[in-house]
């Protein structure tokens, strides 16, 4: 997941250099919700990952 909002990334920087704006803002738009997706299952995995079995 981490990975697609990278390449998302990528992509709306070298749109927004390349002068297509819009393209550019949608890149950065689904770059950013997949990179908060990313951080939202990453704090459930370590919460509900260090549970002792005892």
């Amino acid at each position: 997941m981490l990975s697609y909002a990278v390449v998302f990334l990528i992509i709306a920087l070298i749109a927004g250099g390349l002068g297509f704006f819009g393209i550019a803002g949608t890149a950065a738009w689904i770059a950013k919700v997949l990179f908060l997706v990313f951080l939202v299952l990453f704090v459930v995995s370590l919460v509900t990952g260090r549970r002792s079995a005892t």
